[in-house]
């Protein structure tokens, strides 16, 4: 899907988990290239997860939220649980990535990139 994340009047948001180990680097890497390639604007899960009202509230009001997880403890989907806002998740390590283990590299990226858009 490529085009403008904001045509017509969808609003569609992506998160990523950017948590320390590689898979979430990954997640952050992934939800960088969706946003270039238009399935949304990226923004800021740290600021939902710090009770921020702006943030829990364009989540709330967006047509789509997309949050990327690194791993299955699943930071996003438990901050966007407890805010009661909606969500479709993806976890990078049901994509072929070991925590810990996988390299992440440019094939990496584009590989669960193109998965997960197939997706949304």
């Amino acid at each position: 899907m490529a085009g403008c994340s904001c045509a017509g009047s969808q609003i569609k948001l992506v998160y990523a988990c950017s948590g320390a180990a590689n898979t979430g680097l990954l997640s952050d890497q992934v939800a960088r290239k969706l946003r270039d390639q238009g399935f949304g604007s990226m923004t800021c899960l740290a600021a939902v997860g710090a009770d921020l009202s702006g943030f829990i509230q364009s989540g709330k009001s967006a047509d789509k939220n997309i949050v990327i997880d690194g791993c299955p403890v699943g930071c996003g989907k438990k901050i966007f649980e407890k805010n009661n806002i909606p969500f479709e998740h993806f976890i990078t390590t049901n994509y072929g990535v070991e925590k810990g283990k996988t390299e992440i590299t440019q094939e990496v990226i584009s590989r669960v990139t193109s998965e997960i858009s197939v997706k949304i």
